[in-house]
Order: structure tokens, then sequence, then C-alpha cells
């Protein structure tokens, strides 16, 4: 069957309803290639389109912009070398790459948050899916500490960042992915859902953290996990591309992580 990137795109935004967006769309070669292969990732790294020729996938899916912009806008990136190598690359490899941010946190769930949730193993435990965050009521108080460790080993982080009170003890969490840990969408949520811990992407470091930090000062909650962006995001990539493989079959599909840039020295 001859299936094209407009057809791929047509199936993944349409649990999204009508959409307008000025980032979802294709940024290199054409929505009327025939896909032979597909590679989804959080971010088209030049390592990932690297691996996506190697694997033969011709379409990338990608969550956040190719070049290093969320509104994919390159003025003054051009006579960049690292530009223009990344450039010839999708070109020499007959890459479409098709970058879809907005739609997927349309669905309903956020397919990202639930990715989140699906990865940590907490699906059983989720009180209700917001639209910008999921509520979970552990069976059980865990200690931060032991959290902190629960989430390392189930996404494989090396490390996570942590505000608030070691020896606290929490069971009512929010999960928010991406960008979502900014203090106009974060500090509300902890209060409205009387969260004792909230595991959140990234956000401002005065924003957030310094909330938490004046009320673990206070002797209150809540506390903060971050886990960085793409860390939060890259097992929402990871569901879609198991959607892909249900809408696709015939189709080789490849979930391609970007894998942790910002490393601690």
């Amino acid at each position: 069957m001859r299936v094209t990137v407009q057809d791929i795109i047509n199936r993944l935004t349409e649990p999204a309803g009508f959409l307008e967006s000025k980032v979802d769309r294709v940024t290199a070669g054409s929505a009327d290639a025939v896909v032979r292969g597909i590679a989804v990732t959080f971010a088209a790294s030049y390592s990932v389109l690297q691996r996506a020729v190697e694997v033969g996938a011709n379409l990338v899916i990608t969550h956040e912009g190719t070049f290093y912009s969320h509104q994919e806008e390159y003025e003054g990136l051009e006579a960049s070398p690292v530009f223009q190598d990344k450039l010839r690359l999708m070109e020499s490899g007959d890459l479409t790459v098709y970058r879809f941010h907005d739609a997927p946190h349309r669905y309903v769930p956020d397919i990202m948050t639930q990715g989140l949730v699906q990865a940590l193993d907490w699906e059983d435990y989720v009180d209700k899916h917001l639209q910008t965050a999921a509520i979970v009521t552990l069976p059980e108080e865990m200690s931060l500490p032991d959290i902190a460790e629960f989430v390392k080993r189930k996404l494989n982080l090396p490390y996570l960042r942590y505000v608030g009170d070691r020896s606290s003890r929490c069971s009512r969490i929010g999960i928010t992915v991406g960008y979502r840990g900014g203090g106009a969408h974060a500090i509300p949520l902890c209060l409205k859902e009387s969260l004792d811990l909230l595991i959140a992407g990234e956000g401002p470091e005065w924003e957030t953290p310094e909330y938490m930090g004046d009320a673990a000062a206070q002797g209150r909650g809540p506390s903060l996990l971050l886990l960085g962006h793409a860390a939060s995001e890259e097992p929402g990539m990871a569901c879609v591309a198991d959607r892909l493989r249900e809408f696709f079959p015939g189709i080789p599909i490849h979930d391609i992580p970007s894998g942790p840039l910002i490393r601690v020295i």
C-alpha cells in the first residue's frame, strides 16, 4: 500500500481535532513523499538523523524543532557550518522531517503526559488527567529519595534535580512534561490539587524552585523533581511510535531516543 507523508500526518493529527499550529508542519522534504520507514524522536539531532538514514527511514517525526528554535526561525543560523552540515545530511539522506509538537498535546489525554505516566507504571494510580498534567495518588506514601530512585530507574536517568525536604513523604503527585514547570502553571497546580510532589520537565529556575524552596524553609510542602525536558517527553514520543505501528503495520517504525545531552561534571 502506497502511504505518503501526508497520509501519516492526517492519521496522527486526527485525534487532536481541528488544530491551528504555527510549528506543526513539514520542515524539510515533501509531504508528497512515499514513506519507506519512519523514525520517531523527541529531537531531530544530527545523531538521530544519522541513525534514521542507517535504518532506512525517510520520514523523521520530531517533537521539537530541528534547528534550535521553537518557532523554526533560522535567521542568523544559515551561515553556521553546524546548520549547513545538518541540512546536507537531511538532503543527502532524502529525509522528510515533520514537526509534531502541538497536536500530541491536544490528544485526550495528552499523549506526552500519558507516555510519562506509562513509563513510570503509574497508570493504575491516576486520579485524573488534566489538559496539562496528570494527578496520581500512590497507594502508600514514599519518601522523596525513594521516589527519586524509582524515577531514575524507570526512566534510565543518571540524575535528577530536586527542591524540598528530603525527609518528606509523598503520595499525591502531579506529573507534567516539557516546559510546564514554570511558576504560572506549576504553582497553582500544586495548590489546587494539594500535591505532595510535582514531577516536571523543566522551567525557569527562579520561579517554581524558588517557591518550593520558600515552602521548605517554612516547614511546608510540596517538593519538586525536575527530569529535564527531553527525559519528560521521550516516553510520549515512544507512545507515538506505538500508535504508528498500529496504524501502519506495513511500515518499519523506529523509536530513536535523543538521549541526554546535558551532563554533570
